[in-house]
């Protein structure tokens, strides 16, 4: 990216300021308590430690964080790192090793991960729904010195576990190593000093398309970035959060680390359920609700009664993320329950490249809207060359966030300093984005190239399907052809050539798939991607 001359950076750093003041992350206060809370930032720099410890330094018996087993303070949080992170150190974590966590939404997660950053160790992001050989290779290829895990989760870590340091973060019934709370309990709670290199945090992509890798980002060394969101995203401070997408998840951890510098109570439940959702909402009355785009839908397929049952008007901002959110599903949500959908699309590598505003929602329905202040995003054809408006070119992001590789080696193509984000998109005559699916997605069917996700996004808009993943395969004569597989709503009948003919009504010809498989449910990741290797008939490696 290209630097900026001397007066912008500096409009931009007044901007910033600007911002935090109006989020509530600078305002007055006791001069003791600011003070305590500037030395942590400029002792730990901007850091989940830092957080923690000015946090509680500022808000001490405020609550922190709330899930199924009750409240903890700022000061408690604070505390339960410190002791555990000492603890670990005890057990011979050193800074600069790898600590693996494998839990669900819960205070483990937060314990665990803090613990890691305050020893200067790096965390590693298991993702929940992994098999066996997926976090056994990745195991062995990270080569973690500990493991944090649920009890739940002992069997399937059973291979990738072997010869390292073993933690249980949450059970239910007898158990067999250590746990983290009798490690908090044996620690020492006093302040660790800072390590001399900041932990990283490692995020495994997900896997769809094939291995997962793992994606090490270091904090931010600055706050713009978390600005220039802000400015976006009405997150203000002292509110309530509560994060359904998964905490191991680029888009729940983004959020973590958002609530963190808002001093957020964070809200968090292990299992993400429609209606409990929204009775956590009215509940706590929470401020933000985290999602990826599935649980939307889930959500929205609650009967009416179940939807009119819980006051969620408490809510001012529903940031969203994670996989495409068509847009007759984002009408739905916000004809339901107002103006407060806020789409982001990004990506592990890139972080976050463009918010859609429930202005953009509203105007253009499918957006990924336009990139914040301090991102780039330009698009590329094959040659490297920037397309012109209107045309469909490989997206590429620049900001300050972009991953620094793959932990395994190797990265993301880049072309003039931008990393693609692995997907192809267009600008309309506004400046939004639409994200028209993977660069690896396109297919080419008798000379005409075919983008799957326009199908998706007119099939989600069909009143009898819940549903639908497109695809293509292949076809002896056209080279290849689209396949359709449908998830029809309760109580609602459509048949192949009604899926097909509405395509043809609604597209040009050639893009109505020849195939078409109905079935119950989509395969999906945690974090709600569609594996659509599985509907291929592809293993896990391919």
């Amino acid at each position: 990216m290209r630097s900026l001359p001397a007066p912008a950076l500096l409009a931009g750093k007044l901007q910033t300021v600007a911002t935090l003041v109006r989020a509530g992350i600078i305002r007055a206060q006791r001069p003791d308590r600011l003070l305590s809370a500037g030395l942590a930032l400029l002792r730990w720099g901007a850091t989940p430690a830092a957080g923690y410890k000015a946090a509680a330094a500022r808000y001490p018996d405020a609550i922190g964080l709330i899930d199924e087993r009750g409240t903890l303070t700022f000061r408690e949080l604070h505390e339960r790192s410190n002791a555990l992170a000492h603890a670990l150190a005890r057990e011979g974590v050193k800074p600069g090793d790898a600590v693996a966590i494998m839990c669900r939404n819960h205070r483990g997660w937060v314990d665990a991960y803090v613990a890691a950053n305050k020893l200067g160790a790096n965390a590693l992001f298991l993702n929940t729904a992994f098999s066996g050989p997926q976090l056994a290779d990745v195991a062995q290829r990270e080569d973690p010195v500990a493991i944090v895990f649920d009890e739940e989760f002992a069997e399937v870590l059973a291979a990738a576990t072997e010869g390292r340091k073993r933690y249980v973060a949450w059970h239910e019934r007898e158990r067999s190593v250590m746990t983290l709370d009798e490690l908090i309990r044996s620690g020492d709670r006093s302040d660790l000093a800072p390590p001399r290199e900041q932990g990283k945090a490692v995020i495994l992509t997900s896997g769809t398309t094939g291995a997962p890798k793992g994606a090490s980002r270091r904090q931010p060394q600055s706050l713009d970035p978390v600005a220039a969101l802000l400015e976006r995203i009405p997150l203000r401070a002292r509110g309530r959060t509560l994060i359904a997408a998964p905490l191991f998840h680029a888009w729940g951890f983004t959020h973590f680390t958002l609530a963190l510098g808002l001093a957020t109570t964070i809200v968090l439940e292990r299992r993400f359920d429609p209606e409990a959702t929204l009775a956590g909402i009215a509940r706590h009355q929470c401020t933000a609700l985290v999602v990826v785009p599935v649980m939307i839908q889930r959500i929205l397929e609650l009967d009416d009664e179940s939807l009119r049952r819980h006051d969620v008007s408490s809510l001012s901002a529903v940031p969203v993320s994670g996989s495409a959110l068509p847009g007759s599903m984002s009408e739905r949500w916000m004809n339901l329950f107002g103006d407060n959908l806020y789409n982001l699309y990004g990506s592990t590598e890139t972080a976050w490249a463009t918010i859609a505003t429930p202005a953009d929602l509203r105007a253009a329905p499918g957006t990924a809207g336009r990139p914040p202040r301090g991102t780039t995003v330009r698009l590329f054809g094959d040659d490297d060359k920037e397309v012109d408006a209107g045309r469909t070119g490989r997206i590429f992001v620049g900001n300050d966030l972009a991953f620094e590789g793959y932990t395994g080696g190797g990265g993301k193509v880049a072309v003039e300093g931008l990393l693609s984000s692995g997907d192809v998109g267009h600008f309309d005559a506004d400046g939004r984005l639409f994200v028209d699916g993977r660069d690896d997605d396109m297919i080419v069917s008798g000379g005409e190239n075919i983008f799957p996700g326009e199908v998706e996004e007119l099939l989600a808009g069909h009143e009898a399907i819940a549903e639908a993943a497109v695809f293509g395969v292949e076809d002896t004569q056209f080279g290849q052809r689209l396949k359709a597989v449908v998830v029809t709503r309760a109580g609602k009948q459509l048949s192949a050539d009604g899926v097909k003919q509405f395509v043809k009504s609604n597209l040009a010809g050639y893009k109505a798939p020849r195939d078409v498989e109905f079935v119950d449910e989509l395969p999906r990741t945690s974090t709600g991607k569609v594996l659509k290797r599985e509907l291929r008939g592809e293993s896990e490696g391919d």
